[in-house]
């Protein structure tokens, strides 16, 4: 009997680890899963860190793999690859041994904020811009500069350096590789020249050699020791066909591959993000560009990146540490239904979760303006709150605007944020999109891209052929005029800030 060929897709991302076994003949979802069930934690032993532990990341990824063949007929799959999607922009070092010599530095830790600003300004704007399309900004690079000259003797260690799906994919098949999109997000990559970004790597006086070995984003990419098979309760052998951070990936899995195309998420951050072929960029280097899934030397894809750290956090906060748990989100969602546009005057701004950079690296942090304690009730913030979030994606979107970018259609898997209707209400209208939904996630496009990697689908068009339509949501004229004045009054008050 044949078996059911089986793509697995791994998704690592800051709150928790997914995992999902695909169909590959059918593109369907087999099963998947997560852990923890809560939360992961993330450390803060200072103010503007943020921290986790690599090894949290695999245990939680073999949780959920075991978890998976416990409770499907496994004797009657046979795995043909594995994919790896993963948060970005994290530190992970290790020694010769691969041994973690320090926690991972992760996305929204703001430690290396002026690193990245004094690199800026000696390398100057307009090469950062030209080379990198960013600035050095807060990224893996500047955060390694941080490591040189804060624990010397940690960075004395050090035998390369990764990212977080380049340590899973290291634990995997015991190598230890990057991709250009992998480079990119780290601003090791220089786009002008399609190189190594050596002069950072000068500047910050980086040896190249901690980099990894690049492969392409879809090829074989090493196989499952026995002794990660023996962890998994799989089959060593199975080839690694794909990784990409959280973001590219996204896009990828809602097939979002050509210029023009536009994806975006609202987990615990919130994130739009837009394919072009031009080397575009901020002038103040508030949103930011990497290559793309489909990045290369005859087309070089990058994809604008516009991120706000605060985002499902804000909402996740509201229901853990003022309503201590007692609601479910759709509760939530029902309770903030009841308020009227506006939220009776409350402006919230979702800033609380490190250096927002499309505010120009600024610590805003979180804030409820108008805030009246006899009119307002937790309806009232939880309204409010949905609502500050969508301001700040319009907010991020009219700077790509600005840049040349076209943004009329947004494409999201139906999670996290988008499960609420005002939330997707909210987006459309102050933003003047249409939002497509889309049933599929991270995990999902992990596994649909590693089906491309190692050659069981020839194409693109072959990986998503299941991929629909589930839900539509378009700009209401009415409720737009009404959301429209709101935002300006929540911008006029945000720029007296910053």
């Amino acid at each position: 009997m044949n078996k059911q060929k089986i793509l697995i897709g791994y998704d690592i991302g800051s709150s928790s680890v997914k995992a999902s076994f695909l169909d590959a003949d059918t593109g369907t979802l087999v099963k998947s899963t997560f852990f923890p069930e809560t939360e992961m934690k993330i450390e803060s032993p200072q103010p503007g860190f943020a921290e986790q532990q690599p090894e949290n990341w695999w245990n939680n990824l073999v949780r959920a793999t075991k978890s998976i063949i416990a409770t499907t007929d496994f004797s009657a799959f046979e795995i043909a690859g594995i994919g790896i999607s993963y948060q970005m922009h994290g530190l992970v070092m290790v020694d010769e041994n691969q041994n973690v010599l320090y926690p991972s530095i992760i996305w929204c830790d703001s430690r290396a904020v002026d690193i990245g600003q004094k690199a800026f300004n000696t390398l100057g704007k307009e090469f950062c811009l030209t080379n990198y399309l960013n600035s050095p900004g807060n990224f893996t690079a500047s955060k390694l500069r941080w490591v040189k000259e804060n624990e010397p003797e940690i960075f004395s260690k050090i035998y390369k350096i990764m990212l977080p799906g380049e340590y899973i994919a290291m634990k995997l098949s015991g190598e230890i590789l990057t991709t250009k999109s992998g480079l990119s997000e780290g601003l090791f990559w220089d786009f002008k020249n399609n190189k190594i970004a050596s002069e950072l790597l000068d500047y910050y006086e980086l040896d190249p050699k901690f980099l990894p070995n690049i492969v392409d984003t879809f090829s074989h990419q090493g196989k499952l020791t026995v002794k990660a098979a023996n962890e998994l309760g799989l089959t060593s052998g199975i080839p690694i066909g794909y990784r990409a951070g959280d973001q590219p990936n996204n896009a990828f899995s809602l097939n979002v591959l050509n210029p023009g195309e536009i994806a975006s998420t609202a987990g615990t951050s919130g994130v739009v993000y837009g394919i072009t072929d031009k080397n575009l960029f901020d002038e103040e280097s508030r949103v930011n560009a990497f290559a793309h899934v489909n990045y290369t030397d005859l087309q070089q894809n990058k994809g604008v990146l516009l991120c706000i750290n605060g985002t499902g956090i804000l909402n996740s906060w509201l229901r853990n540490e003022l309503l201590d748990g007692r609601y479910s989100y759709d509760e939530l969602n029902e309770l903030a239904a009841k308020v009227p546009i506006g939220s009776e005057g409350i402006l919230s701004y979702p800033y609380g979760n490190g250096a927002e950079r499309s505010l120009g690296d600024k610590e805003y942090g979180g804030q409820f303006l108008g805030l009246n304690l006899i009119r307002h009730g937790k309806a009232e913030l939880l309204r409010s709150s949905q609502e500050g979030i969508a301001f700040a994606f319009k907010y991020g979107i009219d700077i790509m605007k600005d840049m040349g970018m076209k943004i009329d259609l947004l494409r999201a898997g139906n999670a996290n944020m988008f499960l609420s209707p005002i939330f997707r209400e909210a987006i459309a209208n102050v933003c003047d999109v249409n939002v497509e939904l889309y049933s599929t996630d991270g995990s999902i496009g992990a596994a649909r891209g590693a089906g491309v990697g190692v050659g069981i689908y020839n194409s693109y068009e072959e990986a998503f052929k299941e991929l629909k339509v589930i839900r539509r949501i378009e700009p209401d004229k009415d409720k737009k005029l009404i959301y429209d004045e709101v935002y300006n009054n929540w911008k006029e008050k945000l720029l007296l800030d910053i």
